[in-house]
């Protein structure tokens, strides 16, 4: 039997790894975690809205089949070469790999922005977000205290706009809590780009630029952040801007273990693959998600999105079930299901197979995509399971 590793159980790694499963294909699935958390989710948690017990589930009640291992380990190396992956745990060998090992941040050179910042990446910094936000409100003073309590988030795309609305909502809550006058509090969105959301159309933009201003985000486009100091950005523009809270959405790039294991990469750091979603100088490695530079209809690379990843993650595992049988592979093709931004708990914009939706009806249809989500992971069992946590958590 093919020795076969997964590296990484974010959305790719999963899709992969349930895929291979009900195939009946025994591998190695290694992630530093024992769970798989909804990154494109953390944005709720982090500003407030839900418990964090929502927001993951258990590899093992995932992956219930003896022959799919879980191994707890960080991936160190990659040696395509050699067919090795080098884990703090020691070495591992294989005859397939699919690698999945995600994204890391963007900074595009900003000093101080890696040292200063927070990021939203992973459960445990969406709950440091979480916990700066609120800890600034429990230490904020308004005799000692003359500037703004002011939450700084850079970055306008998906997470950065849907962070904003999940904050917008949550910090009114913390100042009456904290007995903090509103009038103190500003919510910032800064963008270098001329527009939010640039995935979307102008129509859906302007809906989304309103929602957020009504809520009280001030948004701050076509201007840069150049310098990043502990409680305080600089712009382009000569501003400086005291915040006591900097959060960064920027930009991602892919895992640099890619680069360093000799695979040809894109300027993104992404491993080029062909059309079967395997690095063009090695046939057994298959790469996938915000590793992989794939070329969309437009050319361009896929974007670094859980469809994309989930999708590509699903076919390399057929994929790779065709190549043990001696079957024919296919060749990949995104299908674009569209993009939902929540912009707070009950409103959102988005456009689903082509249909353009504004409001409650694109946040229901958020909600409704978690639901499907769950039931990709496990079916009926595995929503009844998730919802079943949740009840006895509240309880």
């Amino acid at each position: 039997m093919a020795k076969i590793v997964i590296l990484g159980a974010g959305y790719g790694g999963m899709a992969a790894a349930v895929e291979l499963e009900q195939a009946g294909l025994p591998f190695t699935l290694v992630n530093k975690h024992e769970y798989h958390y909804f990154t494109t989710l953390l944005h709720e948690p982090a500003g407030g809205r839900n418990e964090f017990e929502q927001y993951y589930v258990n590899l093992h009640d995932v992956l219930r089949r003896e022959s799919s291992t879980v191994q707890l380990d960080v991936v160190k190396e990659l040696r395509p070469k050699e067919n090795k992956v080098l884990t703090e745990r020691g070495e591992l060998t294989y005859d397939y790999a699919v690698v999945a090992l995600g994204n890391a941040p963007e900074f595009f050179g900003i000093p101080g922005m890696k040292e200063h910042a927070l990021l939203l990446r992973s459960l445990e910094t969406a709950r440091q977000i979480h916990d700066h936000v609120e800890r600034a409100f429990a230490t904020y003073h308004e005799d000692r205290d003359e500037s703004k309590l002011r939450v700084l988030v850079g970055g306008a795309g998906l997470t950065g706009v849907e962070l904003c609305g999940e904050l917008a909502e949550w910090l009114p809550e913390l100042a009456g809590r904290y007995g903090v006058p509103f009038s103190k509090v500003e919510l910032v969105n800064i963008e270098a780009a001329p527009t939010i959301l640039p995935m979307l159309s102008d129509e859906l933009r302007a809906a989304a630029e309103s929602a957020l201003q009504k809520k009280g985000v001030k948004l701050l486009t076509g201007v840069a952040i150049t310098k990043v100091l502990r409680d305080q950005v600089e712009l382009k523009t000569g501003e400086v801007i005291d915040a006591k809270t900097i959060i960064w959405t920027g930009g991602v790039r892919a895992n640099p273990l890619l680069a360093a294991a000799g695979l040809q990469t894109d300027p993104r750091g992404r491993a080029v693959v062909n059309a079967y979603l395997q690095a063009v100088e090695h046939a057994n490695v298959f790469v996938i998600g915000d590793s992989a530079s794939f070329p969309g209809e437009d050319g361009r690379p896929l974007p670094p999105t859980g469809q994309a990843a989930t999708q590509m993650g699903d076919h390399a595992a057929k994929n790779l079930a065709n190549l043990l049988h001696g079957r024919a592979l296919e060749p990949f093709r995104f299908v674009n299901l569209g993009t939902l931004a929540s912009i707070g708990h009950e409103f959102g914009v988005g456009s689903v197979k082509g249909l353009h939706a504004v409001g409650v009806s694109a946040s229901l249809m958020k909600e409704a995509s978690k639901v499907k989500y769950l039931w990709s992971l496990g079916g009926l069992r595995m929503v009844s399971l998730k919802r079943g946590q949740l009840k006895r958590k509240g309880s």
